[in-house]
């Protein structure tokens, strides 16, 4: 069953897009040029701060205005769309928002304030590599009788924007991971701009070094996604980034298209915008996006439904009913928009290969957020479930795989 919007849902969408749409417009601006000249977006992400936008999934019991999931990935897409990379980093910051509401009452107390307060939240969980699979190299050890945190990690995203870090460390003779929740700018603590791939580049997505830093030990939890949303909604984020750059390269090319008066030898004559060839090409690219937007945007309505109280679904059920739905979104969502930003460079001539128009960033872009997860191994889980009802579960960690594996 998939949760269908109403007049209500959609009413309130139309509230918060008009709310920070403004915004929106004005973080589009300059985007092109921050990318070609590597300007890391601090200005914006503090617009977003001041509009409230980083607040919107705090409970009502904690002060906030909570939108459903739905509406938040849906603002997350126009946002991706005015920008993928501020949209990108702050995947991190709302997962761990999430994260916030399965603790305890007393930690929810504690870290919900800082929130509406506008500060946000970086990651630092993956490190490049010698880590046993389930575990990190980076520790929590005792030190003077405290917590002190050591470790150097990467694809930290988000951070360098951050006020706190989650860090994922391992502490000796506790089973498990946990997050060791440290200040951005505390001694000890160095965040480096020195993320090197070819698309999504002012994300921050470098190194993160920590040389003893000291952790309250009230700001150390467990690591638990077993039975959570954790796993989709993450995944979440980043299928609303991809479906945004898709919307941006929609808009690019009908841009291109309206205005392009040079045509070709071996063309119509006419003007592009008024060729019918061209302007097929230009719908199969906008029918790409709106199919992946669809699916991103029912696989929200299922995070919502797993989690509404009318259905009462225990943990296991809910899990299950996100998980597929986002595996499955995540399967079709690709493909869709890596065909719709290599399409924008058709409806158009050599002139679109012009390092000063940056077209190739919306494929760049895509491509790197596609990279986050192979789509192969979602694939094969979903096909897995269907054949033989095997739930969808993941490894949840990133390491160095055992011999004959």
């Amino acid at each position: 069953m998939t949760i269908i919007a109403t007049a209500a849902t959609e009413s309130r969408y139309q509230q918060l897009l008009d709310r920070f749409s403004p915004v929106f417009a004005k973080i589009a601006e300059g985007s092109r040029e921050r990318e070609q000249n590597r300007i890391l977006p601090f200005e914006q992400v503090q617009w977003l701060k001041d509009a409230g936008f980083t607040t919107l999934r705090v409970p009502e019991s904690h002060g906030g205005s909570p939108v459903s999931h739905e509406h938040l990935f849906r603002l997350l897409i126009e946002l991706a769309a005015a920008d993928s990379n501020v949209a990108h980093l702050l995947r991190s910051h709302f997962s761990f928002v999430e994260t916030i509401s399965l603790q305890p009452e007393d930690f929810q107390d504690r870290w919900f304030p800082k929130v509406l307060q506008g500060q946000i939240f970086g990651n630092a969980a993956t490190e490049r590599g010698g880590n046993a699979l389930g575990t990190t190299n980076t520790k929590l050890v005792q030190s003077d009788g405290g917590w002190v945190l050591r470790g150097e990690k990467y694809y930290t995203t988000g951070s360098i924007f951050a006020d706190w870090v989650v860090v994922m460390a391992t502490t000796e003779g506790v089973e498990g991971r946990q997050y060791a929740i440290v200040d951005r700018h505390a001694e000890g603590v160095q965040i480096l701009d020195d993320w090197d791939g070819f698309g999504q580049p002012l994300t921050g997505t470098g190194t993160a070094i920590f040389n003893d830093v000291a952790v309250d030990p009230q700001n150390i939890i467990q690591r638990k996604v077993a039975s959570t949303l954790e796993p989709a909604f993450f995944q979440l984020c980043l299928l609303s980034v991809l479906v945004g750059i898709g919307k941006a390269a929609r808009n690019e090319a009908a841009g291109i298209v309206s205005n392009r008066t040079r045509t070709f030898n071996t063309g119509s004559g006419a003007l592009f915008k008024d060729d019918p060839q061209i302007q097929e090409l230009v719908g199969r690219l906008a029918a790409n996006v709106f199919a992946a937007e669809s699916i991103v945007v029912t696989a929200a309505r299922e995070l919502d439904a797993a989690l509404d109280p009318e259905l009462g679904l225990e943990p296991d059920a809910a899990y299950l009913r996100a998980e597929l739905a986002v595996q499955q979104a995540h399967v079709a969502t690709p493909k869709l928009i890596l065909d719709a930003t290599s399409e924008l460079f058709d409806v158009t001539g050599a002139s679109a290969v012009s390092t000063s128009k940056s077209l190739d960033r919306f494929w760049r872009n895509a491509r790197t957020v596609a990279t986050h997860n192979p789509v192969a191994f979602k694939a094969r889980s979903v096909g897995d479930y269907f054949i033989n009802g095997t739930v969808p579960t993941g490894l949840n960690s990133i390491g160095e795989a055992k011999a004959g594996k």
